[in-house]
């Protein structure tokens, strides 16, 4: 669909067309309906970078099966779960905002963004086993993950899976959890499907092919200069407020606005690919999302796993994510100058000190780079011994730019917004779990810069993201988290995908 409609005295200004610029205007546009609302997108459709169904996961995090959310045991042996669990609330809000949305008709078919996918933890040799036994002790505590299944047993494994047994050492110790609640989601068909709506709002505006090249403070706001690609022509909106959600460019335009809170950060782009099987006798095997344990250097994107998803109506088996080293910061519109380019006298030092600290990482992103197809179908076989390297193709995963800080380094987890002191911007630097707590996220921008919204509108909010007013981690409300989460997943047409 084809977009290119721009209005005159918006409210707000939203930076890219990926699911957390569509997120936030259509929560903004809910909440408050005279709300006017521009957004610029570089390319010419929603979700044409890091939101595309290639270039993510496409895992619903929830921290079900992520080991990377509970990484290590105690001294005592047990896994503190939190992490998890905070993850899990987070994704919460954005199924029960999906639900709404599905039921308001700000989104279409459920089944076209989201489906039941069990989320399986996978791992071999008995170091990890006595860990994944912990782990799902740990889990089954809290009434987030009352469902969750463990084994040692192959033939029980095998039935979750059977790629994950067969042809395996029958010596050699494996183990798994199964939560049947997990779920394969399509981003950027959310992306789109919201970015459609709000250009059909009266005193919205979307358009496509627009670059910002320019920003400038003015007395009462910002002052963009938009440069339109298909004709060359270069346009100015000014606007109260703007939010940067433009994946990997977002650094380039926190550091053009010129905030005070923009100094010191850098980026760390990191490149991604998958390998993919189409073949349906292989695909009809795997019904999972399975994530195993990450390589100790290995950022937090590049957890490898084998998922079981649809795109676009295509099944597929994906296996990776694999790293590499690159210097753009998007991957269909960057440019190998993005990351030198990025250097700043506020950020060198840090960028330096961050890459001499990180020198493992460094190789890691090389090394994994040079990888052969089949170097990385062997890789593959810890999930699936008897995979063959002529049924798998190599296929491009986008590119993610790590946020890196003067005081933590690379920051592997967490998203990052900065928000300047008069709270007229707004940027987003994504990392791990992104697009799945983008509801979570979005709110929080609006906590941060519009907070008299939330209060004028707490009973939509209130509709909207019930458990963004009721504490649903509280055991004492575990019973209204099953009712929201139950009345959430019967609006998605989400019924859990039994062994």
């Amino acid at each position: 669909m084809s977009y290119n409609t721009v209005i005159d005295k918006p409210d707000v200004v939203l930076v890219g067309a990926g699911v957390m610029s569509a997120t936030l205007g259509a929560l903004l546009r809910r909440l408050d309906p005279t709300k006017r609302i521009q957004l610029f997108e570089v390319a010419d459709r929603a979700a044409a970078e890091s939101s595309n169904g290639w270039n993510n996961a496409g895992t619903g995090h929830a921290g079900l099966c992520e080991l990377s959310y509970t990484p290590h045991a105690e001294a005592d042996g047990t896994v503190d779960v939190s992490n998890a669990a905070k993850i899990f609330e987070q994704f919460e809000q954005s199924r029960q905002f999906w639900a709404y949305c599905v039921e308001h008709g700000l989104l279409e078919d459920p089944a076209a963004f989201v489906r039941p996918v069990p989320h399986v933890s996978f791992v071999h040799g008995q170091e990890q086993v006595d860990f994944l036994r912990a782990r799902a002790d740990g889990m089954r505590a809290h009434h987030f993950f009352s469902s969750i299944e463990y084994s040692e047993d192959r033939e029980k494994i095998a039935e979750w899976s059977p790629l994950l047994v067969d042809g395996r050492d029958p010596a050699q110790p494996v183990a798994a959890t199964r939560i049947p609640e997990g779920t394969d989601v399509n981003f950027g068909a959310i992306s789109a499907g919201l970015v459609e709506w709000l250009s059909k709002q009266e005193g919205c505006g979307v358009a496509m092919s627009r670059k910002v090249d320019g920003l400038e403070r003015t007395a009462t706001g910002w002052k963009l200069r938009v440069k339109n690609l298909g004709d060359g022509s270069t346009s100015v909106t000014e606007t109260p407020y703007v939010f940067v959600g433009a994946g990997g460019a977002s650094l380039t335009l926190l550091q053009m606005s010129g905030i005070d809170e923009a100094r010191g950060y850098g980026g760390f782009p990191v490149g991604g690919q998958w390998i993919v099987c189409d073949k349906p006798e292989i695909v009809e095997k795997h019904h999972a999302k399975v994530y195993g344990q990450a390589q100790a250097e290995a950022p937090t994107m590049a957890v490898p796993h084998l998922d079981k998803r649809v795109i676009d109506g295509k099944e597929a088996l994906l296996f990776g994510p694999f790293a590499a080293w690159t210097t753009k910061f998007l991957h269909n519109h960057g440019s190998v100058t993005d990351l030198p380019f990025s250097v700043r006298p506020d950020n060198a030092v840090t960028l330096v000190k961050t890459g001499l600290y990180n020198l493992p990482l460094v190789k890691y992103l090389v090394k994994e780079g040079l990888q052969s197809k089949a170097s990385r179908v062997s890789l593959l076989r810890g999930f699936y011994p008897e995979a063959r390297d002529e049924d798998w193709e190599v296929v491009d995963a986008g590119i993610r730019v790590q946020a890196i800080k003067d005081t933590a380094g690379i920051v592997h987890y967490g998203t990052e917004v900065i928000t300047d002191a008069d709270r007229s911007i707004s940027a987003l630097l994504g990392a791990s779990p992104g697009a799945s707590v983008s509801v979570s996220v979005m709110l929080d921008v609006i906590r941060t810069s519009m907070p008299e919204l939330l209060e004028s509108s707490a009973a939509e909010l209130a509709r909207a993201v019930p458990s963004a007013v009721v504490d649903i981690t509280d055991p004492a409300n575990a019973e209204t988290f099953r009712e929201l989460s139950a009345a959430a997943s019967e609006k998605l047409q989400l019924t859990p995908v039994m062994a």
